[in-house]
């Protein structure tokens, strides 16, 4: 930047600009390596999460914060308790139907809503099974509430498997 002949007030809002604008390269860069090192310590600890599909470095270090280590989450209903992706009973009268629970750890239940949709988006399987789901009468809202309880059981499966073998 040259010097310039301006208002004060303009120098100052310049300046500013022009720190701001380093502050978000810097931010980038540091972004950047953590990104790096987070997809170094998954590929180390758990390469077969990241093969899910849908399953990214955030969502997956999210899923091993809450695995902790094995034998921490025994079976898959915990798992989907912990996570908040266990069907509750909803029912009212003569309609029958069920919702997920509110409880459990909020970020590792995001984890898995951000899975189910990029599954929506971007898998042709989940497609048609939403497709299907949406034939016989579901809400995409118990659509989802489906999914979400089996890519929980999914991920239950994997890392049990995972840990059998080491």
């Amino acid at each position: 930047w040259r010097r310039r002949d301006e208002p004060i007030g303009l120098a100052v809002a310049r300046a500013e600009a022009i720190r701001l604008a380093r502050r978000i390269n810097e931010l980038g860069d540091q972004l950047k390596t953590n990104r790096a090192q987070l997809d170094e310590i998954l590929a180390e600890h758990a390469p077969q999460l990241l093969a899910l599909h849908g399953v990214g470095a955030v969502t997956a270090a999210v899923i091993l914060t809450v695995w902790s280590h094995p034998g921490r989450i025994r079976t898959e209903a915990a798992l989907a308790k912990i996570a908040g992706t266990a069907p509750i009973p909803a029912s009212s009268g003569n309609t029958t139907r069920h919702r997920l629970s509110r409880g459990g750890d909020r970020q590792l239940n995001r984890a898995i809503h951000t899975i189910v949709l990029t599954r929506l988006r971007t898998d042709p399987n989940t497609r048609a099974y939403l497709q299907r789901r949406l034939a016989a009468g579901k809400t995409k809202r118990e659509v989802t509430r489906c999914l979400k309880r089996y890519v929980t059981r999914q991920i239950h499966r994997t890392l049990t498997q995972a840990n059998a073998t080491t």
